[in-house]
Formats: structure tokens, sequence, C-alpha cells
């Protein structure tokens, strides 16, 4: 779906091979756009991520039983993330939700879309639900920056949802870049007007390019990107924040129980330092390798306003914090803040100095 956003002056599209194409990549200063992201505020265009609808009165319950969240207990006015998992346990949709008027609304990553609509009305069976594609009736735009929250009035809840004048709402999330954030989901009849809207009360406009960097800073994944068909949820980071531990009876349950009380995933989501003196950045679905073996896979990689080329990989936990690393066609080294035990920590410092020091 190609966003008319595209015709915004200085917009440059995502390539044709991009997750993000449809969208703007940038607005001619793509480094620029992510330090007002820290400083400010920026509006981004993610109007290609599909949009699913659920109502019906047994609408709560019915995911509850379908998804690793407790969404039973998510009130009217308020927004959660949660994941599908297959049989063993490995995650095949990541779900942001929010809950207004009578409606789960349901947004996801533009590839999975339909095959995640069609998971969910195969599994309605006798429940009062009545799951949809919504893409064509709402669009997703991403404000963050430290003026957010001022910007757009949000509610003081961080998963709070406020519906908004014309239809759709605001949605507070957890920030790329650890600032303030939300997801502003409006009519996309109504796209253009909102864009206009944002950046006019001082939201500056952002691509892609500034929104996927900011979030692999932060080490955020991305289902289908920085994931693969093994992924489960502890490998990602998603316990606790898309996976309720209390509660079960749901595919995949067992897999997380087990995993998180009696050992550790065997691989663990990493923030990589890469050579920018390369000739060439990895790509998505690139081996990670440590003296010629392969201990990983490269997810987003992303040029960052302060960092330089970084990427976001799953690597094997065995994999010592300073051990020196080559991903696609790129020296490596693991970030120590990606990394929690403190002894890997120290090491990782040591090893991200020698990258440096190429």
């Amino acid at each position: 779906m190609t966003s008319p956003l595209l015709s915004t002056p200085g917009a440059t599209p995502a390539a044709e091979d991009s997750p993000d194409v449809g969208v703007a990549w940038h607005y001619g200063d793509p480094f620029g756009e992510q330090r007002a992201a820290t400083t400010r505020a920026v509006v981004v265009d993610r109007s290609n991520r599909g949009v699913i609808a659920v109502p019906g009165g047994e609408r709560r319950s019915w995911l509850h039983s379908l998804t690793s969240q407790h969404v039973l207990g998510l009130a009217d006015g308020q927004g959660t993330e949660a994941l599908i998992l297959d049989v063993n346990g490995r995650v095949e949709h990541h779900l942001v939700l929010a809950d207004l008027d009578g409606t789960t609304w349901i947004d996801t990553e533009p590839t999975s879309t339909q095959s995640l609509l069609a998971y969910l009305q195969k599994m309605v069976f006798w429940a009062d639900v009545a799951p949809r594609d919504a893409s064509d009736e709402l669009a997703v735009l991403t404000v963050l920056g430290p003026t957010a929250d001022q910007l757009l009035e949000l509610p003081a809840e961080v998963h709070g949802v406020r519906a908004l004048p014309g239809g759709g709402f605001v949605r507070r999330m957890p920030a790329p870049a650890g600032s303030h954030a939300a997801d502003v989901v409006v009519p996309r009849a109504a796209l253009a007007t909102w864009w206009q809207r944002l950046t006019e009360a001082g939201a500056r406009p952002a691509g892609s390019w500034a929104h996927e960097a900011l979030r692999v800073e932060q080490g955020r994944p991305r289902a289908g990107v920085d994931t693969d068909e093994r992924t489960i949820p502890h490998e990602a980071g998603w316990i606790h924040r898309a996976v309720h531990l209390d509660k079960g009876c749901y595919r995949g349950q067992e897999t997380v129980a087990r995993v998180h009380n009696l050992g550790k995933p065997p691989r663990r989501l990493v923030l990589l330092h890469l050579d920018g003196s390369a000739d060439a950045r990895p790509q998505t679905g690139d081996d990670v390798t440590a003296a010629g073996r392969v201990v990983g896979r490269v997810g987003t990689v992303a040029e960052h306003h302060e960092l330089g080329p970084i990427a976001l990989a799953l690597v094997k936990r065995t994999v010592p914090a300073d051990t020196e690393l080559v991903a696609g066609p790129s020296a490596a080294a693991i970030d120590p803040d990606s990394v929690t035990e403190d002894t890997e920590v120290q090491a990782g410092r040591a090893a991200l100095s020698r990258l440096r020091g190429r």
C-alpha cells in the first residue's frame, strides 16, 4: 500500500525490497531527523502497517485464549503488545493492541497482516467476534521525541488510548529512543490532514530511516526482520512486554514457561557495532560468524546519527561478549550495554574499543 504522503516535498521512498516499502525513507536529512527525535518531536509515516479490527462482546476473552498476553484484563481505553506463537513456542506474529468503544484494534507488520487475519478468522468458531481487515479504514502515524506528550496531550498511563474526534485514536507506547512516543491511528482518508496538523503543531517530518535507527539503538526487535522461524519470545526480549508469565492455556505456553523456569534461551538479541570502514554493509538475514563459525543472524541494519553503522542480531548465548565477530562483509562487536551479565559487559566494552581502533 503506497502512502499519499510520498508526495510531500522532500519525501524519498523506501527501496522496493525494504520492509517499509510504500512510505518515506527520509525527507532529505535522515541524520537531522534522528537528532530532532531526541530533542523535540518528529512524526513518522507508518501507514504501511496492517490494521485488523476485532469487534464483538467476547473479543477480549477470545484474544486472551489465542495470544501470549493477559488480554482479559485489558480495559476500554488501554493498549498492550502480544504475540501469536506456534505449538513449539516460536513467534509467528507480533501484535500491538488498543481496546476502544467495543472494538480491539490490532496493528502489525505489513507482510504478516493477511496471514494473521486468516488465522484469527479460522479460530472464531462460535465466539462473538468478527475480525476484519481494517487497513483501508485506519492508518498509523508515530510521533516520538521528548515533546511528543505535550504536542499530543497524551494520557498519563503509559499504554493509555484516547479517541480522536472524527475517528481513530492516540495510543501511547514505549519509544524507540527511550523518549516519549505515541501512535496516532487516524482514518486513512484523513491521513494527509492529520500529517499537516501534526507538522503545523511542531512535529518535524521523519522517515523510516530515522525510526528504524532509533529502534535498533534501543534494541527493540521487529518481527520477521529481527526474528526468524526459530525465534522464541525470550530471545527477542518480549518477555513481560508482550508475554504475561502468569497466564496459561494458549498455544506455545509450555515452551514459554519451561524456558523461563528451567533454563536460558539458546540465543539472545544484541546490538552490533559495525566496522564503518567496510566497503559494504551486511544485509538482513546474513550470517554472523566467529572464527569462521556461524553463531548468529543479522536483523535490522541501520545508520545512526551518533553510533554510525549498527545492527540487531540474534547470536548464540554461549558467544562471549568480547568475541570478534563478522556480520556479512563487516567486522562487528557486541555492544556491552545490550548484554546484561556484568562480567560480559566489561569484556564487551574492551571488544568495542578494539573495533573502533581499526
